[in-house]
């Protein structure tokens, strides 16, 4: 079967997810495929690695007491509603640019089960419209604890943590010349001159 043959109002499983074998990387969005873009601009992937150095950098000095992994694209988030956890019930599978899981009983050979406990996205002109308004209620709904929002372009970062209510509240906006401290990982600061420097 190839990416052309299916019928892209049909809704899907991860069972059926992991069947497939194209050519072209999709994701679900509660059972509906969605295709994502070709590989990103250089600019993308510089934000994303100057992030990753940050990310990474804290976990193996051990200066955090959690005890995190992280991860980037591609690695499948399967976001089960409820107790729906099993292949044929998970209809969401996302890839985010980063992801951050506290939780090691989430992780397992085909990524991460469950809310990861920070997801970063990094904007692109053919993902801006799912990254700020469909993923965003996706990873609310799924108890995401922390999401940030990375705009390459306007050298501009916006966070969000989820409040008592289920819902991302706290909405900051960060520019080049502020430093970032996560409500999730203690003792994560990143300074976002840095992230945008792709000098």
């Amino acid at each position: 079967m190839n990416f052309s043959s299916l019928d892209l109002q049909k809704t899907y499983t991860y069972a059926d997810y992991l069947t497939w074998q194209f050519k072209e990387r999709i994701e679900l969005f509660k059972g509906r495929i969605s295709k994502m873009s070709p590989a990103p601009s250089s600019s993308h992937q510089g934000v994303i690695s100057n992030l990753l150095y940050d990310f990474l950098s804290l976990v193996r000095n051990k200066k955090s007491k959690h005890n995190c992994k992280i991860f980037t694209a591609p690695f499948d988030v399967r976001l089960p509603l409820y107790d729906k956890i099993q292949n044929k019930e998970i209809t969401t599978v996302v890839q985010p640019d980063i992801v951050v899981v506290c939780d090691k009983d989430k992780i397992d050979e085909r990524g991460c089960l469950g809310a990861p406990d920070l997801v970063v996205e990094v904007l692109s002109k053919s993902t801006a419209k799912k990254d700020v308004d469909t993923k965003f209620h996706l990873y609310e709904e799924a108890g995401v604890k922390e999401y940030w929002i990375v705009s390459p372009g306007e050298h501009v970062v916006t966070t969000w943590k989820l409040g008592e209510n289920n819902k991302f509240t706290d909405a900051k906006m960060y520019s080049e010349e502020n430093t970032i401290y996560s409500n999730i990982i203690e003792g994560l600061e990143i300074n976002l001159k840095d992230v945008f420097d792709l000098s």
